[in-house]
C-alpha cells in the first residue's frame, strides 16, 4: 500500500515520533517531519536527527518566531486575552501557525495529506483541522492518535523503544507537555487528578514563589500603539522583549497557573501553565488602557476580547469574526502609548506606575485639595437627569400599584 507523502506536525516528543513508523505501517504514507519552531525549540538538530532515525524521507525546521509573535502573540496581547480569565492561550494561538505552515510544506513537497498527533479529547486536533481546512480543503487531515487502535502512552514507550526511537519520556514521570515564546503548558500523569498538588518537577521555569529573591524587582514597560517596544527604557523586537520579561517573572515566581480548564469538546482537564512573560505583559497592557481609553471604549472592548479569547481557543483563528476583532483591536490601539511599572515580588506582579502623553487622568479634576477644578454644583444636575428615566418609571409604577417597596422585615413586598 503506498499513498504518497505526508507532511507530519512534528515536535520530537513521543506520540509524534511514534508516528513516523505508525504511518508508514498503518497508512502508507511516506513523511516528511515538518518542525514549527515558535520558540522555546531546544536542540533542533537532534530534533531532525530523530525524525530521520525514526523513518523520516525528509525532515526540516521552519522558524516561525517572529510570525509568532508579530501576527499572533500581538493581537492577543492586544485583546488582554485570557480564557476563561486564567489562560493566556499558550498552545492556542500557535495552532493555527502550525495549520499554515503545515500547508505550505504540503504544496511545497507536494504531499497530498497533513498529519498531526492530537487526540480525539483534545481541542488541538479541531485547530488545527479547521486550520489546515481553512488554507486548503483538498488536504487529507490523518490523525492517528484518534483512531481505535492507536496505542496508550504506556504502549507507545514500548512501541518507540522497538523501532530504535529515543524519545526524553519514562513511564514514571509521563507528562504531556507543549511549550512556546507566550508560555508552557503540561498535562497527564499524576495532574490528572484535581485534587494533587503539582510536584515541583511539573514547573521547568518559574521557580517556587518560597524560594524568589527577598527583594522585588521593578520594570518598566513601554508601549507604542499597543505593542511593547522597550524594557527599561532599552529599544527590543517583539520576540526578545518577551523572552526577557518571561525571564524576570520566571526568577521571581510569578506565572503559574494551575486550572480546571473547560474543553472545547465538553470534558473538563487539569492543566498546569508557566506564563510568566504573557500575563506579566498582559497585566501591563491592561494597565496602560485604563489610563488612556475611555470608560465606553473600555466596556465595550472587553467583549471584544472575551469574544476574541474563545474564538482563539476554539480554534476560529482563520473565521472572519476572528478577523473582524483583530480590526477592532488595532484600531483601539492608537493611543495605547506609554509606560507601565511593574513590581515582581515572591510570586506577584502587580503594576504601581503608569504615565502616557494620551492619559485621560487630570490631577485636578481627581484631587480633594484646594487645586480641585472639578464643578461640585454641576453634579446634582447631573444626577438629576441621570436618574430620570428612573424616577419617572418608579412614578408610573406606583400610580399603577406595581412598586415594589422593603417590608418591615426587609424583604421585597408588593404595594397595594
Amino acid at each position: 500500500m503506498e499513498n504518497g507523502t505526508a507532511v507530519l506536525a512534528y515536535s520530537g516528543g513521543l506520540d509524534t515520533s511514534a508516528l513516523i513508523p505508525w504511518l508508514k505501517e498503518k497508512y502508507g504514507y511516506d513523511v516528511v517531519a515538518c518542525l514549527i519552531d515558535a520558540g522555546r525549540v531546544k536542540d533542533i538538530p537532534g530534533i531532525i536527527a530523530r525524525a530521520k532515525a525514526a523513518g523520516a524521507i525528509e525532515a526540516l525546521a521552519i522558524d516561525a518566531k517572529e510570525e509568532f509573535a508579530e501576527h499572533y502573540c500581538l493581537p492577543a496581547l492586544m485583546g488582554n486575552a485570557l480564557y476563561e480569565d486564567k489562560y493566556p492561550l499558550v498552545s492556542s494561538l500557535s495552532r493555527p501557525l502550525i495549520a499554515k505552515k503545515l500547508v505550505q510544506t504540503a504544496h511545497a513537497f507536494g504531499a497530498t495529506a497533513v498529519a498531526h498527533g492530537c487526540t480525539g479529547k483534545g481541542n488541538d486536533q479541531v485547530r488545527i483541522d479547521v486550520g489546515v481546512r481553512s488554507q486548503d480543503p483538498s488536504l487529507k487531515i490523518i490523525a492517528p492518535a484518534r483512531e481505535a487502535d492507536w496505542p496508550s502512552r504506556e504502549e507507545l514507550l514500548d512501541y518507540v523503544a522497538a523501532h530504535g526511537i529515543p524519545v526524553n519520556l519514562t513511564k514514571k514521570s509521563p507528562y504531556s507537555i507543549d511549550e512556546n515564546l507566550w508560555g508552557r503548558s503540561n498535562e497527564c500523569g499524576v495532574l490528572e487528578d484535581p485534587w494533587v498538588a503539582p510536584p515541583a518537577d511539573a514547573y521547568q521555569f518559574v521557580i517556587d514563589a518560597k524560594d524568589a529573591p527577598d527583594e522585588a524587582q521593578h520594570v518598566i514597560v513601554s508601549f507604542e500603539k499597543g505593542k511593547p517596544v522597550a524594557l527599561d527604557g532599552e529599544a527590543m523586537g517583539l520576540v526578545e522583549l518577551i523572552e526577557a520579561i518571561d525571564a524576570i517573572g520566571n526568577a521571581h515566581g510569578f506565572g503559574r497557573v494551575d486550572m480546571i480548564e473547560n474543553r472545547l469538546v465538553g470534558i473538563k482537564s487539569r492543566e498546569v501553565y508557566e506564563v510568566a512573560g504573557s500575563l506579566a505583559l498582559i497585566t501591563a497592557h491592561r494597565e496602560l488602557e485604563d489610563l488612556v481609553l475611555t470608560r465606553d471604549l473600555l466596556h465595550f472592548k472587553r467583549t471584544i476580547e472575551s469574544k476574541l479569547a474563545d474564538m482563539v481557543y476554539e480554534g476560529q483563528w482563520f473565521d472572519p469574526l476572528t478577523e473582524a476583532c483583530k480590526a477592532f483591536l488595532f484600531q483601539s490601539q492608537e493611543r495605547v502609548t506609554g509606560d507601565v511599572r511593574l513590581k515582581f515580588y515572591k510570586g506577584t506582579c502587580v503594576p504601581d506606575g503608569r504615565r502616557s502623553d494620551y492619559s485621560l487622568y487630570s490631577y485636578k479634576l481627581a484631587t480633594y485639595t484646594t487645586e480641585d477644578e472639578f464643578s461640585h454644583e454641576a453634579a446634582a444636575g447631573f444626577i438629576q437627569l441621570w436618574g430620570l428615566p428612573i424616577e419617572i418609571w418608579a412614578r408610573i409604577g406606583k400610580e399603577h400599584g406595581l412598586m415594589r417597596e422593603l417590608s418591615d422585615e426587609g424583604e421585597l413586598a408588593l404595594e397595594t
